[in-house]
């Protein structure tokens, strides 16, 4: 089979022929229809994980991942309900299955796991092996294709938690102002979800690119603010035009950018509450006595579980999510990936559409009316 496989940090990936992989009796084997590519592609390569990440070369990327079940293997029970032809996405992080963290169903951060793309094998490729228990069955009668799924395991799946833990932190509501810092791919998504889960809260978006902030817009958020060039006293006199308040009672910052979390807890209102989903940048300076005399609530959130996935995949099912994606060929992998940007700028060249690698190099480029978009991580 194909892959696309990288041999050290900073190089291109080389696109090589290597064998199908062995399935584990516990373990399904898919073959890839489609993976996003996001950012963290992007810093995996450019060495932004070494401090926290051991990597063992060859790895082939690709964490967002969408296809068909092509074999089953000998221990997966029948009641798991998988068939070979079963269309499925693939819960990114696999848990060691005996730590709190994955007794309560967050795998994802379990502190022994793995995740694909980050290992042997991973969605760059034509057949990726994966555990029945980190598969998702997508229903058949919705039509959906792996391009349009492959981005929601991520860049889709992300703000999604990172809004849950607000709500439930009990920080939306009637006459509360929510934040969406950074406009870009996890940011279409994070607008989209704030109107359905924000229980009645106004949607403010806050971006750099007047482009990102008209698709803002469309996809119903209350106001936008473009922040570029701007001081702190200037966005807070706009926030006041748009919603006669100067302070946010919540933040989904799917940026990262030190800038940006200055600027977010410059806004606060006391007892705030900030989600940090973007890793644009790699450290946080705000001060402390506000942090503390102004109860602020800091949440971190990573990625998703199989329940969020599971509810993601729902809603798009539904029709309640809009997303756009671009898909490349397998050929084109790493020019895409150069068009990707700096890791370390908070004001890449990412668009509102998220490129899919779809394994068939004869796949056209086109560009597709529904689906997902790029991780702004």
């Amino acid at each position: 089979m194909r892959a696309a496989r990288m041999h050290a940090f900073n190089q291109p990936l080389v696109l090589e022929d290597v064998p199908i992989p062995e399935i584990e009796p516990n373990e399904v084997l898919i073959r890839v229809g489609a993976a996003g590519m996001c950012r963290t592609d992007v810093q995996l390569i450019d060495g932004y994980f070494r401090p926290y990440v051991e990597s063992i070369f060859p790895l082939t990327l690709g964490h967002e991942i969408a296809g068909e079940i092509h074999k089953i293997g000998s221990l997966v029970p029948k009641s798991a309900g998988f068939e070979e032809g079963d269309q499925v996405v693939v819960v990114g992080g696999w848990g060691d299955e005996t730590c709190r963290h994955c007794h309560e169903g967050n795998t994802q951060i379990c502190p022994h796991g793995k995740w694909p793309g980050f290992g042997p094998y991973g969605g760059y490729a034509e057949y990726v092996p994966v555990p029945v228990q980190y598969l998702i069955k997508i229903d058949k009668r919705y039509k959906l294709k792996a391009e349009e799924l492959a981005p929601l395991t991520d860049a889709g799946l992300t703000p999604y938690r990172g809004i849950k833990k607000l709500r439930d932190a009990g920080a939306l509501g009637p006459d509360r102002v929510l934040a969406v810092f950074g406009v870009g791919g996890l940011g279409t998504y994070a607008i989209q979800y704030a109107k359905l889960l924000g229980g009645g809260a106004t949607v403010v978006a806050f971006g750099r690119n007047a482009e990102k902030l008209e698709a803002a817009k469309e996809l119903s958020a209350d106001h936008v603010i473009d922040i570029k060039g701007k001081s702190l006293d200037d966005i807070r006199k706009e926030l006041v035009r748009a919603t006669g308040k100067g302070e946010i009672d919540a933040v989904i910052d799917c940026a990262g950018a030190e800038e940006m979390i200055k600027l977010g807890f410059g806004l606060l209102s006391v007892g705030a509450h900030y989600s940090s989903v973007g890793l644009v940048g790699d450290r946080i300076n705000i001060p402390l006595f506000p942090f503390v005399a102004r109860e602020y609530t800091y949440h971190g959130s990573f990625w998703g579980n199989y329940n969020d996935l599971s509810e993601v995949v729902a809603l798009v099912e539904q029709g309640k999510v809009r997303h756009t994606v671009k898909p490349i060929r397998f050929e084109e992998i790493n020019d895409t990936l150069d068009l990707c940007g700096p890791v370390m700028l908070s004001a890449a060249p990412w668009s509102n559409t998220n490129p899919q690698v779809i394994p068939s190099g004869d796949k056209p480029l086109e560009l597709s009316p529904v689906a997902g978009v790029p991780s702004d991580r």
